[in-house]
């Protein structure tokens, strides 16, 4: 998998401890951060793909002359579904596709996923702006690390007047990699960054909403925050075993200021 790296705007900032962000006691901690699911609410994003898609499938097998009898899952339905990571072709299933029905409904999914009507319903999640900031002012090195397309979260980031709390912003070239969510793509980033690090004596964490970020930080050895506020569920993230799995990102901000050395 090709990965993109890139500076995040942080670096023409002051840097910590010289003008900077950096206030009171500064703490020997760097930290990875997803985007999805810790940062940015995706959840109403994927339920409205998931009605195109199932409402694009019916439309084409209708022209064909064969009308489908489907039973589309409620909001609430589709998201319990999702955070137990059943997969699409059963979330497909349980709307009532069959057969080929499912593979056209899968390949809509990916070709609606990302287009910019639906990304506009992404929404920044609660107290997210205030986290960052405290985790600047402990001097506490901060990197974004995300599936989605480098510059598509470059300019998310930049938009919602984000990018300067990172000192890095790491993403996939693949513009799928985001929704398909393997834990491969995410480690390999991980494993840039701490290579580029160079530094033995900083403690590493993860701070992720899915299996992807657990994991991956696990295969390297990190500590891992696991966050119910995006697409996993407590007990579908508490069977993977992270180092601690909390509701949110300000929760975890307050866990490693607390519990970090």
């Amino acid at each position: 998998m090709s990965i993109g790296f890139a500076e995040g705007a942080a670096e023409s900032s002051n840097p910590v401890g010289a003008g900077g962000y950096g206030c009171g006691v500064s703490m020997n901690l760097t930290v990875f951060c997803d985007l999805d699911g810790p940062l940015i609410d995706v959840s109403r994003r994927y339920y409205k793909t998931y009605q195109l898609a199932i409402a694009e499938t019916q439309a084409y097998f209708q022209v064909q002359g064969r009308s489908l009898l489907l039973t589309p899952l409620s909001e609430s339905q589709f998201w319990q579904m999702k955070q137990e990571r059943m997969p699409d072709e059963d979330i497909a299933f349980c709307s009532g596709l069959r057969y080929e029905q499912i593979d056209l409904f899968l390949s809509n999914v990916l070709e609606i996923v990302n287009q910019p009507i639906l990304l506009q319903e992404d929404r920044l999640q609660p107290g997210v702006r205030r986290s960052l900031e405290q985790l600047r002012q402990r001097g506490v090195r901060l990197s974004l690390v995300t599936l989605r397309c480098q510059m598509e979260a470059q300019q998310l980031l930049q938009e919602l007047n984000l990018a300067h709390h990172f000192d890095y912003i790491c993403g996939a070239e693949d513009r799928f990699s985001a929704y398909q969510n393997y834990a491969a793509g995410k480690q390999a980033i991980l494993e840039n960054l701490i290579r580029n690090a160079n530094d033995d004596s900083s403690q590493f964490w993860v701070i992720g909403d899915t299996e992807a970020d657990v994991l991956a930080g696990q295969a390297l050895g990190l500590s891992t925050v696991a966050l119910t506020c995006g697409i996993r569920s407590h007990a579908y993230l508490q069977r993977l075993e992270p180092t601690t799995v909390l509701p949110d990102l300000p929760a975890a901000v307050c866990y490693l200021l607390a519990n970090a050395k």
